[in-house]
């Protein structure tokens, strides 16, 4: 193999490696978010623990987290609660932060 072939290789690899943690990050990000809005539907224990996996299923609806967001919107609503859009932004940027550590850290 050639000095650029090998290279290629390399950064396809690192491109895989990416979108793997890319993947497995928004997963964690997405149960984190639905064990969040479960406490807020009042929900614990193996009800929260479904509803956290309803809404990492969510995710497969469409690209982009719309289909995750429309999915809590609407649990929420049905339930009579409310949800700021800030609180749900800043929410969600913590959880982002929170799942990329944890799978750094192996969790």
């Amino acid at each position: 193999m050639t000095f650029f072939n090998e290279r290629e290789d390399a950064f396809e690899k690192q491109f895989a490696h990416d979108q793997d943690l890319r993947f497995k990050a928004t997963a964690r990000r997405n149960k984190l978010l639905g064990l969040w809005v479960a406490g807020r539907l009042g929900k614990a224990g193996d009800e929260a623990e479904a509803y956290a996996r309803s809404v990492v299923q969510a995710d497969f609806q469409e690209p982009g987290d719309e289909d995750v967001l429309r999915k809590i919107r609407q649990d929420l609503e049905q339930a009579g609660k409310t949800l700021d859009e800030a609180e749900l932004s800043a929410k969600l940027q913590q959880l982002s932060a929170q799942a990329i550590e944890e799978i750094k850290a192996g969790r």
